[in-house]
């Protein structure tokens, strides 16, 4: 199989990975009203822990986990069948185009998640070095603000330097593994805007503001 079939290949089968939303499906798993016309509106683990409770979130975040590193897996596992190569990882290529999928599923209506869980799977097998540099980092913002969405951003931005950094420091090129990492956090940003417009407004609450307010946009 040449380079750019392969290529096509490795598009369609992250893409369509991706659009298996998680928030969804465990929905209608469990006998739930549709997360989308609660909260945030999103389809996303955030917002199914706070709706539903910590079971919703916890099959959420791991269905949106296992979805990446069988993405990563899958696309590794077909390139080496093809018997072509790639100049980068080809899960990279495969999870971005998960993250796409999340985000915009076509699957349900192109209304997704965020793309945060599913960056994380991927990151989790691609670079695990950095994977674990940002669950410190995460772990503390979290600590100190209770605030997932922040939480979220501050990944987003962390990854492209911290891939780059670990590259250098491995005497790996970063051309490819940084212009990946700066796509992945690209597209965590673009669905966080409205996190950040009301976290610089001071609107974003923590996870659990209150028990009363269930149904509060995160």
């Amino acid at each position: 199989m040449s380079a750019g079939w392969l290529t096509v290949l490795l598009v369609v089968l992250g893409y369509g990975l991706g659009s298996i939303n998680s928030a969804l499906l465990v929905c209608r798993l469990l006998g739930l009203d549709d997360i989308r016309r609660h909260g945030s509106g999103n389809a996303g683990m955030t917002n199914m822990l706070r709706i539903y409770g910590k079971k919703a979130g916890a099959l959420t975040a791991s269905g949106d986990l296992l979805k990446a590193i069988a993405a990563v897996l899958a696309a590794r596992a077909v390139t080496l069948a093809a018997g072509s190569a790639l100049p980068f990882d080809p899960g990279y290529l495969c999870g971005l185009f998960v993250l796409v999928g999340h985000i915009w599923p076509v699957f349900f209506a192109f209304r997704g998640g965020k793309g945060v869980m599913p960056a994380l799977g991927v990151i989790l097998l691609v670079d695990p070095i950095v994977f674990v540099l940002l669950a410190v980092a995460a772990i503390i913002v979290f600590w100190v603000r209770h605030t997932i969405s922040l939480v979220s951003i501050t990944a987003a931005i962390l990854v492209t330097p911290l891939t780059l950094a670990i590259d250098l420091l491995e005497g790996v090129n970063p051309f490819w593994d940084t212009l990946f990492a700066l796509l992945f956090a690209m597209l965590v940003i673009v669905s966080h805007r409205e996190n950040i417009r009301r976290l610089q407004t001071h609107k974003e609450g923590p996870l659990w503001p209150d028990e009363k307010s269930q149904d509060r946009k995160p």
